[in-house]
């Protein structure tokens, strides 16, 4: 197939007005993160580990794994058959680990998250669930609210199939809810289990998939304004100030999770241009992020960008002239999980709270990048 990687220009929206308004940057109404916590399967493997499991000898195959920036990965692995060969699992079986899976990593995720926040599940007032591995119904969110006990009439939302941008696209509707009723606690996990979501075919297209994802799920707890009667009276983290997105449609198939005839079960397409058309619209998808904030890219203390994959990482930084420091946990989280799928960049925002160099006043821009082509960001003050 054949991106287009439309010019900067193509992202104006018709009718924007020629200067963006002002924008609030310490409204007292605006969501603010207060804890996040994180979850991983107890299985991990080195790149070369899995190649010698799946009893992988193709050169180029192998080359792929090995020069992926990517050290371990967690996975939940099929099992092993007579031969000591892993069995592959059709797609009934994967739906099931999919399933046992998320639910597993997004309670573990949701009590972490609770817990450094000092709430409680009897706090919590909305439940946003996000995954792309699989198919349920009811959603994650009625699994995870019997599976925890959390209060029957809680309000919650499932985002399913958006893939790996769509903690942001979630984000952005639990920050609103959050902003409608302040003082209520409301949580967003992502649990995403990608080794429920292959095809081992022995092609070049699925070995590259293969090569890249791990399973892991991320939580966050948001509370909004200032009120005597919040939940976390006492809470400290970043103010969602802003959010900007950008779909590319011109790359609408570019990354895709569809039915795959030929094998009997779905399967993930990632085409080879895609670090390059994610790049190209990093830069004017940031600056609409900071129009009307009166901030430059050089103001931005923290970049917590998803991390898709080498080459798309090193794209955009070369198109937001960001350096290696800048994207050292997207990187570290790479190197030491894969691609979490729509929560990386919250294991990577895990990873900068334990670094303790935030400061107060600091900004710092999330980015997600995934299907559509789309590329999500928000703006976040500490």
């Amino acid at each position: 197939m054949t991106l287009t990687i439309a010019p900067p220009a193509a992202l104006a929206h018709p009718g924007a007005p020629a200067t963006a308004p002002a924008v609030e940057l310490d409204a007292a109404d605006q969501a603010r993160i207060v804890a996040v916590g994180t979850a991983v399967p107890p299985e991990s493997y080195s790149q070369a580990e899995l190649l010698d499991i799946f009893r992988i000898e193709d050169p180029r195959i192998r080359s792929v794994f090995l020069n992926s920036a990517i050290d371990r990965r967690h996975l939940t692995l099929p099992p092993t058959g007579a031969d000591g060969a892993r069995v592959l699992e059709l797609q009934g079986a994967l739906l099931a680990k999919h399933k046992a899976q998320g639910v597993d990593m997004g309670v573990r995720a949701v009590q972490t998250a609770l817990k450094n926040a000092g709430a409680a599940l009897s706090d919590i007032g909305y439940l946003c669930c996000v995954t792309s591995t699989g198919f349920l119904t009811p959603g994650l969110s009625a699994l995870l609210i019997r599976e925890l006990g959390i209060d029957r009439h809680c309000s919650r939302l499932d985002i399913v199939g958006m893939g790996c941008n769509a903690g942001l696209n979630a984000l952005n509707a639990v920050a609103g809810w959050a902003r409608a009723h302040p003082g209520q606690l409301a949580v967003m996990v992502c649990a995403e289990a990608c080794s429920a979501a292959y095809v081992f075919d022995g092609t070049m297209r699925t070995s590259v998939v293969n090569s890249l994802f791990g399973d892991g799920s991320a939580a966050i707890a948001l509370v909004a304004g200032e009120t005597a009667g919040s939940v976390l009276p006492a809470a400290t983290g970043p103010r969602i100030v802003k959010f900007a997105s950008c779909i590319v449609t011109d790359a609408l198939d570019a990354m895709r999770y569809d039915w795959d005839s030929a094998q009997d079960r779905f399967s993930f397409f990632l085409d080879p241009q895609v670090p390059y058309v994610v790049g190209a619209h990093a830069e004017p998808v940031v600056d609409r992020l900071l129009a009307g904030t009166g901030l430059r890219r050089s103001d931005i203390a923290h970049w917590l960008v998803h991390s898709g994959g080498k080459k798309v990482v090193d794209s955009v930084m070369v198109n937001l002239g960001l350096t290696r420091h800048d994207v050292r946990h997207t990187t570290g989280v790479l190197r030491d999980f894969g691609n979490l799928s729509s929560g990386s960049f919250l294991f990577s925002y895990e990873r900068l709270l334990q670094e303790g160099v935030v400061q107060p006043g600091d900004y710092g821009v999330l980015m997600t990048m995934g299907p559509g082509s789309t590329l999500e960001t928000a703006l976040v003050r500490w």
